[in-house]
């Protein structure tokens, strides 16, 4: 390939990184999209000083995003020869090894999961984690560290009793849920929750009630778990679309106040609807992000005895936290506690003391007042950008969430659409794998998380003109 084709195709890859991102980390990913999906093996490069030159970045930067692609294998470089691409042969065996998985994993493994794309434009599901105050993070940190802590560093039993308490508060203030320190049980997540549910209250074999569309991660728990999954369609206007007829369910999982992933808010008469039909032994509600004033489209009720409430920090924070919570009947608080101490193995007490710091200084609470603005203004944006594409049904109104929606006509084949979107390095996910068989709704799930001001307006712009052409193709 010649030098200066190489040299433009890395320009416009290196233009399409997030710009909320450091220089370094948009050359290191610039040049790895290149190398994986542009350049040929053994590709020459130009000079350092050219390309960064080209770039507008200092040598000293490019040198040191060069120095990260060496030691990961994908540049050759040595005195006199130049630098040059390395494609990163996958490995071949003579005689393939059979993969001996249960039949429950394969089942996993045939949907769609997680994206292995976690950075570039649209990206669902994350946060907004470059404005996230983390220098009081780190403050916190350095607080509650060894030696005056040491017992930080060891298992907890149950959770940190601080963060049970201020869990307890946040949720009073927030959403109207009045419980004990005793029903909140500290979790690694909203996946650790669901998990803990599912072995906690259901059996291999028994049924678990979802909506269509579904949470992707919550339907992996529950396969993985062995149960079986029905999901029923669920509209924003009408509700859930009920069985004719249905065996016993075990649990009937829903989102919270807000679905995911149709990003539209909830409706609690709809679930008590469902409840009354299915008669589930236990509800999960799955409370994953809200906003002060939409509590009452929970069914959650901290006296019943089969309403559990699953909740986490990594969409208000950041997902690396990996920290959540459940809040349980108080009949099985005991249990359940004991039973993730003896699965899960409690750890990551550090971390627990630092969020509870942080939440009774205050600053998660200014944290979501002023992150919710900002999403409703960036879905704004996204939502003028997509609403008048040929093929939209509908875009979910613009919230404070995190997440946005858009439905396209029938037929339309989203799938291949999110694979030539992911090309561009503009990362969305296809609706209709999360939809039942009888639920033909197709679309595109993106999140603004990721952009912010005239990033987001220009990455909108460039969505759009990607969008319509697919869209009147119909791709």
């Amino acid at each position: 390939m010649d030098c200066q084709v190489a040299l433009q195709q890395l320009i416009k890859s290196y233009a399409q990184q997030p710009e909320r991102l450091s220089k370094q980390v948009r050359l290191e990913q610039a040049l790895r999209q290149s190398i994986n999906q542009e350049w040929p093996h053994q590709t020459r490069l130009p000079s350092h000083r050219k390309l960064a030159a080209a770039l507008g970045v200092a040598r000293n930067t490019f040198s040191l995003a060069v120095a990260t692609l060496i030691e990961q294998g994908l540049l050759t470089t040595s005195h006199g020869s130049g630098t040059w691409s390395c494609k990163v042969a996958a490995p071949t065996t003579s005689t393939p090894t059979k993969v001996q998985l249960s039949n429950r994993a394969q089942r996993v493994l045939r949907w769609p999961g997680a994206s292995t794309v976690q950075s570039g434009a649209f990206v669902p599901g994350i946060p907004d984690i470059a404005q996230f105050p983390m220098r009081k993070w780190r403050q916190l940190y350095a607080s509650v560290t060894v030696p005056q802590n040491a017992l930080l560093l060891s298992y907890s039993t149950g959770g940190y009793g601080p963060l049970k308490r201020a869990i307890r508060d946040f949720l009073a203030r927030w959403r109207d849920i009045h419980c004990d320190t005793e029903q909140i049980i500290i979790t690694d997540g909203t996946h650790n929750g669901i998990e803990l549910c599912a072995v906690a209250l259901a059996d291999v074999g028994d049924t678990v009630a979802m909506e269509s569309p579904c949470y992707w991660g919550a339907r992996n728990v529950f396969t993985a778990a062995g149960l079986n999954i029905d999901m029923l369609p669920w509209q924003p206007d009408t509700g859930h679309t009920l069985p004719t007829a249905s065996g016993p369910v075990t649990l009937a999982y829903l989102t919270g106040s807000h679905h995911y992933p149709l990003s539209v808010p909830t409706r609690a008469a709809h679930k008590q609807r469902l409840c009354e039909a299915l008669a589930p032994r236990y509800v999960v509600e799955d409370d994953y992000e809200f906003n002060r004033d939409d509590h009452a489209n929970l069914l959650f009720d901290t006296t019943s005895e089969r309403h559990l409430l699953v909740g986490s920090f990594s969409k208000m924070m950041f997902p690396g936290l990996r920290l959540g919570y459940l809040v349980v009947p108080r009949h099985l608080a005991g249990p359940m506690n004991r039973l993730r101490s003896e699965l899960f193995r409690e750890g990551r007490m550090l971390d627990q003391a630092v969020l509870a710091q942080f939440i009774f200084d205050g600053d998660l609470d200014a944290w979501c007042r002023r992150i919710q603005r900002d999403y409703l203004g960036r879905q704004q944006v996204l939502h003028d950008q997509l609403c008048s594409l040929p093929q939209v049904r509908s875009v979910s109104p613009p919230s404070s969430a995190i997440s946005l929606c858009v439905e396209f006509a029938p037929g339309v084949n989203d799938v291949a659409i999110a694979q030539a979107l992911l090309k561009e390095h503009l990362i969305v996910r296809p609706l209709s794998p999360v939809c039942a068989a009888s639920d033909p709704r197709v679309g595109l799930v993106m999140g603004v998380g990721m952009l912010s001001g005239e990033t987001l307006a220009r990455e909108a712009q460039r969505l759009r003109r990607r969008l319509e052409p697919l869209l009147r193709q119909g791709h």
